[in-house]
């Protein structure tokens, strides 16, 4: 038992990266609480491991104290019993003795196995959980293995199974045993009964890692992704920018015959791409992202800068607002910012509006101006008075 215990010991640090020092303490532990289970649970006792011979002991330590105030005989020891021990000890020191069983080597073989298993156990869990942690906001291929009510299984590389819920399913797709899919690693849970991953496949960042895989130029960070808005299934807008002065961004995410977006496009099952400029304009981005409506004028609320009026020709208010308000919406999550969309021919008295409520802005600021002019000009008369009485 002994050697064979060493060899497991030994498998475990090299194999799975278990420290040494941490299974002989668990080792230890366990021997001492299988000890006072079985004989004594009222002693005070101490298990050693020799990792080396693989040697078991345990000993029972006793406090040594005066004859007159022995309590406990299970953990004390009176001075005159120590003494004749040996000479030295006095009230206070500590006396071990070892009272290793005779008939131990097979509760220890137990209590051994059961703390390497369980080691083994944890160190599987925490390899797993860091490993698939790194690939949290990462795209990575599974393979559908079953679903329930609650959550659709997918099995990953490693055979480590990852769930995704009913709202991280495409609603568009329906999934079938073995079908292989690309998920997206939204988050990776470190819980008692293991780690948990969920996975997705509506999450925006889907979109960006793909656009990774197909387009050099986003991979090594030439073209830049600025923001995803998102719903899944039915259409996506993204918004790219570069440096390069001499780089299209837009065409290089479509592609040469659109290529690229056309192999995005079908991993996602037919959904709609709108790629879009991202410029430093705010009013000319927001234009952008309303594309492919065409846009007449962006006007800011002074009174809210999270708030635009966008106004429109009258033949592009539908194709601006889009079917059900999707465009409209995802322009105004793409841009973060509310989009009101007008027609030109409200934009007349809108802009009427806006003068009308400028006009009684100034007026209001020049009536209290007026009226501060003139509370000066009676408390400068007062002082007069006062100060010329005959007057």
């Amino acid at each position: 038992m002994s050697k064979e215990l060493v060899m497991a010991l030994d498998a475990l640090e090299q194999e799975r990266g278990i420290d040494r020092e941490v299974v002989v303490e668990a080792l230890e532990n366990a021997l001492k609480a299988a000890y006072k289970k079985q004989y004594n649970a009222n002693q005070n006792v101490e298990a050693t491991f020799d990792d080396k011979k693989g040697k078991m002991t345990i000993k029972q330590v006793k406090t040594v104290v005066l004859d007159e105030d022995l309590l406990d005989p299970d953990t004390e020891i009176s001075l005159t019993e120590a003494l004749e021990i040996n000479k030295a000890y006095e009230a206070g020191d500590e006396i071990r003795f070892d009272v290793t069983p005779k008939d131990f080597g097979r509760m220890a073989a137990q209590a051994a196995k059961q703390v390497i298993v369980q080691k083994m156990r944890e160190a599987t869990r925490q390899a797993v959980y860091e490993r698939y942690k790194d690939y949290e906001g990462e795209i990575i291929s599974g393979e559908v293995e079953r679903q329930d009510t609650r959550f659709l299984y997918v099995m990953l590389p490693g055979k480590q199974e990852a769930v995704m819920t009913a709202g991280d399913q495409m609603p568009t797709e329906h999934y079938r045993m073995r079908d292989r899919i690309k998920v997206l690693v939204s988050k990776v849970d470190d819980s008692l009964k293991g780690p948990q991953i969920f996975v997705s496949r509506t999450a925006p960042g889907l979109v960006k890692r793909l656009f990774e895989q197909e387009v050099p130029e986003v991979y090594d960070g030439t073209v830049e992704i600025v923001s995803v808005a998102r719903e899944a299934g039915d259409r996506s807008k993204i918004a790219v920018y570069t440096h390069d002065e001499d780089l299209d961004p837009v065409g290089a995410l479509v592609g040469q015959r659109g290529a690229r977006v056309q192999a995005v496009v079908t991993e996602l099952g037919g959904e709609h791409m709108d790629i879009v400029e991202w410029v430093e304009d705010e009013a000319q981005y927001i234009a952008n992202a309303l594309n492919p409506a065409e846009v007449t004028d962006v006007i800011f609320d002074p009174e809210n800068d999270q708030a635009v009026t966008v106004i429109v020709p009258d033949d592009q208010l539908s194709l601006a607002i889009g079917k059900k308000g999707q465009n409209a919406r995802l322009a105004a999550r793409l841009t973060g910012v509310k989009i009101d969309i007008k027609p030109e021919s409200e934009a007349a008295d809108l802009a009427v509006a806006m003068d009308e409520a400028a006009d009684d802005s100034f007026d209001d600021a020049a009536d209290e101006a007026v009226d501060t002019d003139v509370d000066a000009g009676v408390d400068a008369l007062a002082e007069d008075d006062s100060e010329n009485p005959e007057i």
